[in-house]
């Protein structure tokens, strides 16, 4: 158990709640960008099944590994063909950023939903204290979890969601120059997240502001519901 401890970069005792919210996040994230595309006029993801909130279509397990041992990760990613777009920037823009703002708006909403639980006393009226607990851990880890997840895909670099809209927003010669490189930002982007105490400087500040960001969240919602 002490060695899994210190293999995992989340508690041992959190892994159960992790993986449900884990399983939600990945699985809207991917639905998010295949629905847009398909609705935009590109059918390739929903050939290949991919317009589902069925998980197993959408996970990777060496994404998920590395998020588990190393606190980032991935799912499949949907394969786009922006030829099919009618405006192919704009289409591969919002396409990009519907997987990033999915996993905002479930923050958001677990933060909603957390809060009205809390001020309107459902989750005091639980007799069981391990029930209690583990809702309290399993709306944290949702919540954070989806926040970085927003934060993180944001990242400008391949094979992230942000660098994807970056290629569309910059003139053409530079998007170019970008996708001439790309083999070689990934291998690079890996490494810096990889390397031991590095992460210091690139995950964990994300996660702190993931965190930052839903204490905001629920101490609005809570205010709301009369905290």
């Amino acid at each position: 158990m002490e060695f899994l401890d210190q293999l995992l970069f989340y508690p041992l005792e959190r892994l159960p709640f992790f993986l449900i919210a884990l399983i939600i996040a990945f699985t809207v994230h991917e639905f998010s960008h295949a629905y847009f595309a398909n609705k935009l006029g590109d059918p390739t993801a929903k050939l290949l099944g991919r317009v589902t909130l069925n998980p197993a279509v959408h996970f990777d397990f060496l994404g998920i590994f590395l998020l588990l041992i190393a606190g980032f990760g991935w799912a499949r990613p949907v394969p786009v063909n922006r030829a099919n777009f009618s405006n192919p920037r704009r289409d591969s823009i919002i396409v990009s950023a519907a997987g990033p703002l999915s996993n905002l708006l479930l923050a958001i909403a677990g933060c909603l939903i957390y809060g009205a639980l809390y001020q309107l006393g459902a989750i005091d009226a639980m007799s069981n204290e391990r029930a209690v607990d583990a809702v309290h851990i399993f709306f944290d880890t949702f919540i954070v979890l989806n926040f970085f997840l927003f934060l993180f895909n944001l990242i400008p670099l391949p094979p992230l969601d942000g660098y994807r809209i970056l290629v569309e927003l910059v003139p053409r010669r530079v998007a170019a120059k970008l996708q001439s490189v790309e083999q070689w930002s990934i291998l690079v982007f890996l490494l810096i997240i990889l390397i031991p105490g590095f992460q210091n400087y690139t995950i964990r500040p994300m996660y702190e502001t993931a965190y930052s960001l839903s204490v905001f969240f629920l101490n609005l919602f809570t205010a709301l519901f009369g905290g």
